[in-house]
């Protein structure tokens, strides 16, 4: 499991401070990527070098509490499978302990020119070692 830590901006907020709800997929989105380079992949790099990018496929999020305003969230990832041409992770945004919201999110992997594609081995191999099998 990743985490990565996000301040909540102004602009994040809706005009009570209150945390609007599409940025929690901003946030997760971020989380997302952190969790990869973790791996020692970056998006650029996959698309630069395998014509490769991961396209959002399904959300099931789940809103419990909201952020506010200043508050410090850690952004939880964790990858669940990572086979064929997608990707599973099951994240949540936390304040302290305390969780806020959770998702668990589809990737597909697709070419660079929209079209489906399989995982790269090499880019499953980095999943493998993160899942332990």
């Amino acid at each position: 499991m990743q985490s990565f830590d996000v301040r909540v901006y102004y602009e994040d907020t809706d005009a009570g401070g209150v945390v609007y709800h599409s940025n929690y997929l901003n946030f997760m989105e971020r989380g997302r990527t952190e969790a990869l380079r973790s791996l020692g992949l970056s998006n650029s790099g996959l698309m630069q070098d395998e014509d490769m990018i991961f396209a959002l496929t399904r959300t099931d999020v789940r809103y419990r509490r909201p952020a506010m305003l200043d508050d410090l969230l850690t952004v939880r990832s964790q990858l669940l499978t990572a086979k064929g041409a997608k990707m599973e992770f099951h994240q949540s945004v936390c304040r302290g302990d305390e969780v806020l919201v959770e998702a668990d999110i589809t990737l597909a992997c697709i070419s660079t020119t929209g079209r489906p594609k399989r995982i790269p081995e090499m880019v499953l191999e980095q999943c493998k070692q993160e899942l332990g099998t």
